[in-house]
Formats: C-alpha cells, structure tokens, sequence
C-alpha cells in the first residue's frame, strides 16, 4: 500500500522538538521528504542526521522575514518543491498573575514569531504553490486563540490572529489549489506552558505549571491525556489527499474543551 505522503515535500517550522518534531516523524512515516527548521542548529543538526536522507536541517528564525523566505528556497533547491508548509514555530511569553500587571515587554517578540511568522511562512510557500500546481499550508494555532482565558494576552490574541488569517488566506488562494487550514490544540504538554510560568511567575513557577495543567485536564471532557501526536496525525490529515476538498477549517485537538467543561455529576 502506498504512503499517502510519498513524493510531497514539507517544511515544518519549530520542527525540532515538542509538536514540531512529533509531525516531523509522523510525516516521515507516511513517506514525506522533511526540512526541519528551528533556531537550535545543534539539536536540528542531530536530528536530521538521524532521520536519514530524506531530511534536511535549515536554521530558521521565523520571525525574521527573509529566513523563512529563505527556508522555502531552500527546501525547493534541496528536494525540488514544497508541498506542504507546517507553520508551527511558537512562543508563548511570561504569564503574570493578572492583567495588570502585564508589562508588554515581549510584545514584539510573540507577535514576530507567532503571527508575522505564519504569514510570511505561510505567503512564501504559496508562491511557489501557486506556481506549481497548488498545495497545503497547515497553521499551529491554540485554543487559547478560540477560547477567552485572564492569562497571556499577547500569546491569545497572535492566536487568535492566526485563525482569522488562516480562513482569509483560504479564500485567498483558493484559485490556485492551494488549502490553508489550521490546527488548534490544548492540553497537550510541551515545554511551552512551562516556559511562560517560569518567565511571568513569582514564586514556584513549576508548581504553578502544575496547577494549571491540573485544572485543564479537571474541566476537560474527554478524560485522555492529549499528545503531540495527536496533533501530528492531524497535521498528516490536512497535508495529504484525504482534505482535498478542506480548506478554511480549525482543527481542535482538545480532547473536547472547547465544546464545553465537563460536566459537574451528582
């Protein structure tokens, strides 16, 4: 049986660890050809060299306009295309304990890599689909940017962005045979919550992470811990044949969240 990936060319941003790296292995095994980009050469170095020859290593700040153009030229030189654009790379930024005590100090930085990030990412690789027959561009999202929270509002709203640019560029491109769709997941562990506790916090900044992930995994409905594979096989989905006719869409992988909190049971 056939690969569903076999001769597609992707690039995933952030691609070198968390959900990054689970779509990297993921799209492997369905056959793809992969350029890991990410700002830790070291790691993605490592990791390319694992995987083999059917992938590449591009360090790639992506909130630097003319690398992540670059990454596209560069994965179009390496394996002659690109048809798939996982645009993944994220920050959250420092969590305070309330809003007012927020002080915009990496403002610039979350918008940067978040929003400017996809866009460019996400405009760069549909250049050269447009030219070539079309393809899929998948946007990491989260349902920090579908449901209102009192933490990260920086990190919410570049979120938030993400899911209204993903839908207006998917009318946008649609011309050409290009699908834009975005993945929105929550509750799944990664070192991003961490890293905003641990900036933003004072105090335990890991039993904060702690508390959190307690109360996300409480008013969850479906009572399963989330992975990065989750999100990866969902990722597969929207980079393959089976969403030909998928464009537009958000995709929650959120074990239920955002339909609703658990039910309270007497």
């Amino acid at each position: 049986m056939a690969k569903e990936l076999s001769d597609k060319i992707a690039v995933v941003t952030g691609g070198a660890a968390g959900l990054g790296r689970a779509t990297v292995e993921r799209l492997l095994e369905d056959g793809a050809r992969v350029v890991i980009a990410d700002l830790d050469p070291d790691l993605g170095e490592s990791l390319a060299n694992g995987y083999g020859p059917d992938v590449r290593f591009r360090r790639t700040d992506v909130a630097d306009a003319e690398q992540v153009r670059g990454l596209v030229d560069f994965a179009v030189k390496e394996f002659g295309g690109l048809h798939l654009m996982v645009n993944n790379a994220g920050v959250s930024g420092a969590m305070h304990q309330h809003f007012l005590d927020e002080d915009f100090a990496d403002f610039q930085r979350v918008l940067s890599v978040n929003l400017l990030g996809v866009m460019v990412g996400t405009q760069a690789a549909a250049r050269h689909m447009a030219a070539n027959g079309g393809g899929s561009i998948v946007n990491i999202s989260s349902i920090g940017g579908i449901q209102a929270g009192a933490s990260v509002p920086t990190y919410r709203a570049s979120k938030a962005a993400v899911v209204h640019f993903t839908k207006g560029v998917a009318v946008d491109l649609a011309e050409y045979g290009i699908r834009v769709n975005c993945v929105a997941p929550g509750g799944i562990p990664t070192q991003l919550l961490a890293s905003a506790t641990a900036a933003g916090q004072e105090g335990d900044a890991e039993e904060m992470t702690r508390r959190i992930r307690a109360h996300m995994a409480a008013v969850q409905p479906l009572q399963r811990q989330g992975t990065p594979r989750d999100v990866a096989e969902a990722v597969a989905y929207l980079g393959g044949d089976r969403s030909l006719h998928t464009t537009g869409t958000v995709l929650t992988i959120d074990g239920g969240t955002t339909a609703g909190p658990k039910p309270l049971r007497a």
